[in-house]
């Protein structure tokens, strides 16, 4: 025993007085620190400091890159977003229904290029898990080798798939004519569990918990169970490192672009900041700036509802919006008609940016 713990184990007053003192002079310096801030005198933290130091501009001998200077603002950003600001909406969500047949989600893992597509029983509201295409190759290949080499596949909870060795000797041939991939996807039993969390959620919280469950895919629901939107991991680590591009992904369109026969055109899903550099006017008041994102939300808002095909929307500074595609639910694409004046004037180049991934 040291000096320290007999003189605490005796009950020593001197210790007693000095915790005491201690914990005096922490509230003393806690009402400093609140009146300091009270009156704008208060001492900047960490996370200021850092901030204020990346908006500097970077000189010759500066201690981060500029590749680590955007890094590391990406990475104070994420610590303020949530998954509501993340997650895929409702509408792009890319999904299938558990009974249809295995050759249909062969086909949509084909055409969507995505590695997990979520299963339903008859709408989104009703989530019943994911596929893996490694759990579907899996199974397709025990399939195509016989019933001999192909125990069924149960996917209990995260657990691994237990892969059993095929007996020694020549390997089993591979005969994809025995698939029958007109039976349900069920068939199979290779689902996985998915999370589920809400809209207000610390996207840091979900990207933790990604981690800690390995499960890297989550369905977004509202208050009543129902499914607002989707998030990959993919999409969280994107909003820290950026776009992250494999061999298979596909460069898509540009947001805005001009039609030799249309003129001015942009997806409904374009930024509303990015609309008004490109056309050189705001849109937004002030007080619509956090609640509306998107042209495509900008139209619902100055109509109340979803606009139909060939319907034209004036906004407030004259800009005229077509629209050239869109279905019950959502708007696709719309045609810009400028006011005269703004017409007149040169219009930038616009300059192509990539939209979102699931």
């Amino acid at each position: 025993m040291t000096n320290s713990d007999y003189t605490a184990d005796k009950g020593d007053p001197q210790g007693s007085t000095g915790e005491a003192t201690a914990a005096a002079g922490a509230s003393t310096q806690s009402l400093i620190s609140a009146l300091l801030g009270r009156f704008g005198l208060r001492s900047p933290s960490l996370r200021e400091m850092v901030e204020a130091g990346l908006k500097e501009q970077p000189e010759a001998d500066a201690a981060f890159s500029t590749e680590e200077r955007e890094m590391l603002r990406r990475l104070l950003r994420f610590g303020g977003l949530r998954v509501n600001d993340i997650m895929v909406p409702r509408a792009d969500i890319i999904a299938l229904a558990e009974n249809e047949p295995l050759s249909e989600l062969l086909r949509m893992f084909s055409e969507a290029g995505v590695s997990r597509i979520p299963l339903f029983n008859e709408t989104l509201d009703d989530p019943r898990g994911m596929i893996h295409i490694k759990d579907l190759f899996r199974w397709l290949t025990r399939e195509a080798a016989g019933e001999i080499f192909n125990p069924p596949i149960a996917v209990v909870g995260n657990a691994p798939v237990k892969i059993e060795a095929a007996p020694e000797g020549k390997p089993p041939q591979l005969d994809i004519s025995r698939i029958d991939l007109s039976r349900p996807i069920t068939v199979a039993k290779i689902r996985r569990p998915v999370l589920y969390v809400p809209s207000s959620m610390p996207a840091t919280n979900l990207l933790i918990r990604m981690q800690t469950t390995r499960i890297h895919m989550a369905l977004v629901v509202d208050e009543y169970g129902g499914t607002d939107g989707l998030v990959t991991i993919e999409d969280l680590v994107e909003q820290i490192v950026g776009d992250i591009e494999d061999e298979h992904d596909v460069a898509e369109a540009a947001y805005i672009s001009i039609e030799p026969k249309l003129g001015l055109v942009a997806s409904a899903r374009t930024p509303v900041k990015q609309l008004e550099e490109h056309l050189g006017m705001k849109l937004l008041r002030p007080d619509e700036e956090e609640d509306i994102d998107t042209l495509g939300g900008l139209m619902f808002a100055l109509l109340g509802r979803v606009p139909v095909r060939g319907e034209l929307v004036r906004h407030p500074s004259g800009l005229e919006l077509e629209v050239l595609d869109a279905d019950a639910r959502r708007l696709k694409k719309v045609r810009i008609h400028q006011p005269r004046s703004a017409a007149l004037a040169p219009t930038p180049t616009p300059t192509p940016t990539e939209a979102g991934k699931v």
